[in-house]
């Protein structure tokens, strides 16, 4: 006995003047203040979503989120985020379960989940997540190939119903409950629900594009009550609501005489600032069905003399582009070959600092 309490006392001792704790005390917790404008999301590639602050360039926070997460919404007064994931048992293949993560700002660690059908079309797209006008039911779009929508009540913690839409895409929440989704014949499908969340009513708009000849990127912007969709010959279409019914505003081109040649392209092809009323698009030189190719510059428009007004030339190719809505905007842009992030000023169009982003960035989110 006076052996074994020699050598655990020897032990200790040891311990003592190595420095070794054997307890280590966990680093403090450090939370998240009230959420600025000025914040955006750079969602990598394959896995989590840096939050920045455009202003400062300074990383706020990381979301641990899954490869297979299309895009994440905050909710304007809960204070939570919503992420639209798919897990794997054995990380890339196994049995799959998709779940809606229920994300506490001030910590970006989970709260809640929610169980949804394993049928989330998990590519990085921004529209593939909604959250309607009652700020309480969310819809995320589906693909097995077969389309279809989730509706979850966020409220109240849980999955409502699964709506069939075939041949239509993306979620664009409109008032009364509703969204449009862009469908493959040409036009959009509006589909209201009950208060419950329960679907009420569809309709169709008249059709306005082709899909053969000129079709419409699937990343459109909302502005205000309405959105704004371009197409792949630089084609721009103002979509609203007029009453229950769809209405579809007089297209212009940002092509004009002269800019022959030039196509839109890349991943998130346009941004636009409300208060400004610029559009901003992603420009690069090109033939017919190159609109996912990254460019090297950015062509700045004003919305209400539909004229552009100026140019931004990267030296760096670039894929996506995001416009914070502050009084002193920020342009970011995502570099295409590179786990870089550049963060010009929009009232003098330069540049103010890159950002290590972490990962390639496969999706710019506003915050």
């Amino acid at each position: 006995m006076k052996t074994v309490t020699a050598f655990l006392f020897l032990l200790t001792s040891l311990g003592a003047q190595a420095g070794i704790d054997p307890e280590p005390t966990p680093p403090p917790l450090e939370y998240l203040g009230d959420p600025e404008p000025s914040w955006f999301l750079a969602k990598g590639t394959l896995g989590p979503a840096y939050l920045f602050d455009s202003e400062t360039g300074e990383m706020q926070g990381l979301l641990s989120i899954t490869p297979w997460t299309p895009s994440i919404i905050r909710h304007p007064t809960r204070k939570e985020l919503y992420a639209a994931e798919v897990h794997y048992s054995k990380r890339t293949r196994g049995t799959r379960n998709d779940i809606l993560s229920i994300i506490d700002h001030s910590s970006l660690s989970g709260v809640a989940e929610i169980d949804i059908p394993d049928k989330i079309a998990s590519l990085a797209f921004p529209q593939y997540l909604g959250l309607l006008s009652d700020n309480r039911h969310l819809t995320i779009f589906n693909m097995t190939p077969a389309q279809s929508v989730s509706v979850v009540d966020v409220l109240n913690r849980q999955f409502v119903e699964e709506i069939s839409t075939p041949g239509c895409a993306l979620q664009m929440p409109v008032e009364k409950r509703a969204f449009l989704m862009m469908c493959g014949d040409g036009t959009l499908q509006r589909i209201e629900l009950k208060k419950n969340g329960t679907e009420r009513s569809r309709s169709r708009s008249e059709e306005f594009f082709s899909v053969e000849d000129d079709p419409i990127f699937d990343k459109p912007i909302k502005v205000g009550k309405s959105w704004e969709l371009i197409s792949f010959e630089g084609n721009l279409f103002n979509v609203s609501m007029k009453g229950n019914n769809i209405a579809i505003g007089e297209p212009w081109s940002i092509i004009k005489e002269g800019d022959e040649g030039w196509r839109v392209g890349g991943i998130q092809v346009m941004t636009i600032h409300e208060g400004l009323d610029l559009l901003f698009t992603i420009m690069h030189q090109g033939g017919v069905d190159t609109h996912e190719t990254p460019g090297k510059e950015i062509w700045v428009f004003d919305r209400k003399r539909q004229t552009r007004i100026a140019k931004i030339v990267s030296e760096k190719l670039i894929n996506s582009i995001l416009v914070t809505q502050t009084d002193n905007p920020k342009l970011i842009a995502s570099r295409a070959l590179e786990p870089m992030v550049d963060i010009y000023d929009v009232r003098t169009l330069k540049k103010d600092r890159t950002i290590l982003a972490g990962q390639n960035v496969g999706v710019l989110l506003p915050y």
